[in-house]
């Protein structure tokens, strides 16, 4: 993959990519064994050349492929619509759910943790709609059908997420199925929603070393054991230690039962088998949720998530890590060049400067005049 080099700025972009982990898995898994034009090197570049300029079908991208500059970068002068679509409903995802992975332990090694006690890690879901004639397979009501994205997201200080671990269903799953296999890790805490309430799990995970801290529904059953004392300048309203469930359906361990108020004046009920930690800094906790919303929010408007390009299963998969893939190589730049420029403007400069000298796009992202 030697097309790509760090002299444009697209290429500098690209260049956290594992050359030799893609190379070894294309060969491995032969997915370039009867193809003879567009290859898995240049269906890889082109796809995120599509999410970067937000290309709304393979219609307009194949008319992309005029510029003689995206030809030279990818290392491809022309392809039909037709052979582009059955590369992409037939490529297998693993491919780039590898490269995904890869670029996530890249991050992991550039991030670390200072306030915090122990990393967050948010789960959450986003239903992304398909169309209900060109995708059966993804049925889950009798007009609708769709597809689900089950999301692990580490949240960092300052103002910096990035997604870890990523599970793309239909729709009809539920979050809960989800929940044993996005908890992994014992040196983390894990924030979700009422979505994945299950007091069998959470015994499970208490039992097992698994920290977390849910919302709990107003109407659930709950016995107090002990009330714990707050102090006078606090703006949790309680903060309980509970057995909850009942007595057919009840959760063995004790859990602590915190009561607080979100921004817009509502009340909050907050579940968790963590006693160590203030109630203050559970509710701050519970708060950083916002960045999985901003992150499906950013994702959705800014990488043209909602309209998928394949109709099989393997093409919207790949089509969701691709836009992931998109998303890490935003994150590694902003932490490579200490940026405090958002994502979304560092994605804004990279299109205007695409295929220009690298140099010029590092220094407009680290705000330094550009000659």
């Amino acid at each position: 993959m030697d097309k790509i080099t760090p002299k444009t700025s697209f290429g500098q972009w690209f260049s956290p990519i594992n050359l030799q982990l893609f190379e070894e898995n294309v060969k491995t898994m032969k997915v370039d064994y009867y193809t003879k034009k567009l290859t898995t090197e240049s269906l890889f570049k082109l796809l995120l050349f599509a999410q970067l300029q937000e290309i709304e079908s393979l219609h307009a991208l194949t008319d992309c492929l005029f510029d003689e500059q995206l030809q030279k970068g990818i290392d491809l002068d022309s392809i039909s619509i037709s052979q582009l679509s059955r590369r992409l409903n037939g490529m297998n995802p693993d491919l780039f759910q590898r490269l995904f992975l890869d670029l996530v332990t890249q991050i992991h090694a550039k991030t670390h943790y200072t306030k915090l006690v122990m990393p967050l890690k948010i789960l959450d879901s986003s239903t992304l709609p398909l169309n209900l004639t060109n995708h059966r397979w993804a049925t889950f009501r009798k007009t609708k059908a769709g597809v689900k994205l089950h999301l692990r997201l580490v949240f960092m200080e300052k103002g910096t997420s990035y997604p870890e671990k990523a599970v793309v269903t239909t729709a009809k799953e539920h979050d809960r199925g989800q929940l044993e296999v996005m908890i992994d890790d014992k040196e983390c805490m894990y924030v979700f929603d009422r979505g994945y309430l299950d007091y069998e799990r959470f015994d499970r995970m208490t039992d097992d070393g698994y920290f977390f801290l849910s919302r709990l529904r107003k109407n659930a059953v709950i016995r107090e054991v002990y009330d714990f004392k707050l102090p006078n300048d606090t703006t949790v309203l309680s903060d309980q230690m509970v057995l909850i469930g009942t007595t057919q359906n009840r959760a063995e361990n004790y859990f602590r039962l915190l009561k607080v108020m979100d921004s817009k004046g509502n009340e909050l009920h907050l579940i968790t088998n963590r006693f160590d930690l203030s109630a203050e800094e559970m509710s701050e906790m519970y708060k950083s949720r916002w960045a999985i919303e901003l992150f499906f929010k950013w994702i959705k408007q800014h990488l043209r998530i909602k309209k998928f390009y394949g109709q099989s299963e393997w093409a919207i998969h790949n089509q969701v890590l691709i836009a992931l893939i998109v998303f890490c190589l935003h994150v590694l730049v902003q932490l490579e060049t200490k940026s405090k420029r958002k994502l979304l403007q560092i994605s804004r400069y990279l299109r205007a400067a695409l295929w220009k000298p690298a140099h010029i796009w590092l220094r407009k992202i680290k705000g330094e005049a550009v000659p």
